[in-house]
């Protein structure tokens, strides 16, 4: 059985990368750089003012104030500025480019306006409220890494840089699989003996995050021949495949030896953790394949910390482990020694007060959790007030 870190390892370690694109940038948010940017023009492209106020040269301001200099022009935004009038005073407003001559703007709330001149109380400094060209980035500069996650702030940027598309990862091609005798659609009949299958929704949604294109295999019953041969259909055209439930070592559990039979190499199906202990790993060629637990919470915190960094490596990102952040407990944790634990709990400022019902077959656990509290494998657990670490389920 290996350790939660050496799992971990072996899943990033060769993940397969994918193939770039060009997009637009309306189609880029959340997709993977595939690509480094640099400044192709200074950026901001020119001076500018970052107030509303009068565009004016320091040198203008000899002897004792107060100055009364005449206001000659006007700078607005999406037009070249006329020269400044030596000894004279020029209207802008925020965004404007400087006129040609000017070195400093005064706000327009330190000037009283006289007709046509304007009245200064106090000399300006030099460049005051100004923006100067390449203030953020110089021509050549680094502006964007290779496997940023395009977010807001990110695309901001890109536009900035004059691009109207950019070079992405490809999206990650994503099959659920679920198998079970007593699965059935939700929404259908409800027939004695049977529930309605939720792990694949679940799963789905967070395969979202990283940009994933999922499909929905149909589900296996509990027959070998059967799951072999919904397995042979859906490995075709994934990049992962993703199967739910069978993957332990019951009767009745018939995934792993399909998916050898399907010519699947496994390399691990064991994994000291809590909950997920049987997790299963291996690839066809380019095609990875994570065997999950059957219990939802198992499903869901095994595919968070393995699926969605595989899916994220897969294009490329910088950063595809989520971080963990320091938390106080606001309620004791206990845990048999021997495997790491990842508990549901609740978050209020740094507190984080695990769940009740830490079950991994609690399908509303995890709906009314807002982190996982992590317990090393070589600790028994927490007291109220103990400092820990939590994963917290909006990042991951």
């Amino acid at each position: 059985m290996l350790t939660f870190e050496e799992a971990r390892i072996r899943v990033l370690h060769g993940a397969p990368a994918l193939a770039t694109e060009r997009v637009a940038l309306t189609d880029a948010r959340k997709r993977v750089l595939a690509e480094e940017l640099r400044a192709r023009t200074p950026l901001p492209p020119y001076d500018y003012s970052a107030m509303d106020g009068f565009a004016v040269s320091v040198r203008s301001f000899d002897g004792d104030g107060p100055w009364q200099l005449p206001v000659i022009g006007e700078s607005r935004t999406g037009r070249l500025a006329t020269p400044l009038t030596s000894g004279a005073a020029c209207r802008i407003f925020t965004g404007a480019p400087i006129p040609e001559g000017a070195d400093a703007v005064v706000m327009q709330e330190d000037v009283e306006r006289r007709g046509d001149r304007a009245v200064f109380k106090a000399r300006p400094g030099l460049g005051a409220h100004i923006r100067r060209a390449g203030e953020d980035l110089a021509v050549g500069r680094l502006a964007l890494e290779r496997g940023t996650e395009l977010d807001a702030g990110a695309l901001g940027l890109v536009a900035a840089l004059d691009h109207g598309d950019v070079l992405v990862a490809r999206r990650p091609r994503v099959v659920i699989l679920s198998t079970g005798d007593e699965l059935r659609k939700p929404g259908t009949e409800a027939v004695a003996g049977t529930i309605p299958e939720s792990n694949s929704v679940a799963i789905a949604a967070l395969a979202a995050r990283a940009n994933a294109i999922t499909r929905f295999a149909q589900i296996a019953r509990d027959d070998p021949g059967e799951t072999r041969e919904q397995l042979a259909l859906a490995l075709e055209g994934a990049d992962l495949l993703v199967t739910i439930g069978g993957v332990s070592v019951g009767d009745h559990d018939v995934v792993r030896p399909a998916l050898e039979a399907a010519g699947v190499v496994l390399d691990f199906y064991k994994v000291a953790m809590k909950p997920g202990k049987p997790l299963t790993f291996g690839r066809r060629g380019d095609t990875v394949v994570i065997g999950l637990p059957g219990n939802p919470v198992s499903a869901q915190v095994t595919f968070a910390l393995f699926g969605l960094p595989l899916l994220r490596r897969m294009q490329g990102h910088r950063r595809p482990v989520a971080t963990a952040r320091a938390v106080r407990l606001g309620a004791p944790l206990a845990q048999q020694i021997g495997r790491r634990g990842f508990y549901a709990a609740t978050v209020s400022g740094d507190v984080a007060t695990p769940l009740p019902g830490q079950a991994s077959g609690s399908v509303a656990a995890l709906a009314w959790a807002d982190a996982l509290v992590i317990v090393p494998a070589d600790c028994a657990g927490y007291r109220t007030g103990d400092a820990a670490e939590a994963l917290m389920l909006a990042e991951l």
